[in-house]
């Protein structure tokens, strides 16, 4: 199975959906409840999937460190959920592309207003 085929990204979906949902059951106090599935890679071969997680407000680390340590537990429920021929490894990563646009997005609202005032000083119009 190639690696951008239909049914890898099929798949990638239903592991991402599935995820989404588990990880809402995971009890361990170091899991924000604002934890949210961005994406879900499994790998051709279906023995790892890289899950990227995005955390509402700080804590992302702790976050992860507790999935981390729920990894058993969220694999044996998503082998329950899925039916895959293998159950993959998974692995945790911050996904911080969320918070890395708003700073953006604020940074590019700042240079405008910078922009506007200096027009306004030197009594430009557009």
């Amino acid at each position: 199975m190639r690696k951008n085929s239909t049914k890898n990204n099929r798949i990638n979906s239903e592991v991402q959906k599935a995820l989404s949902s588990i990880i809402r059951t995971v009890k361990d106090p170091r899991v924000d409840p604002f934890t949210s599935v961005v994406e879900a890679q499994v790998a051709p071969d279906l023995k790892t999937c890289k899950v990227y997680v995005s955390v509402l407000g700080d804590g992302g680390e702790e976050t992860i460190e507790g999935l981390r340590y729920a990894a058993g537990y969220i694999r044996h429920e998503l082998a329950r959920e899925v039916n895959l021929r293998n159950t993959p490894e998974l692995t945790f990563e911050l996904d911080t592309s969320i918070s890395y646009g708003v700073d953006m997005t604020k940074k590019i609202e700042e240079v405008i207003k910078a922009d506007e005032q200096a027009k306004g000083a030197r009594g430009e119009e557009d």
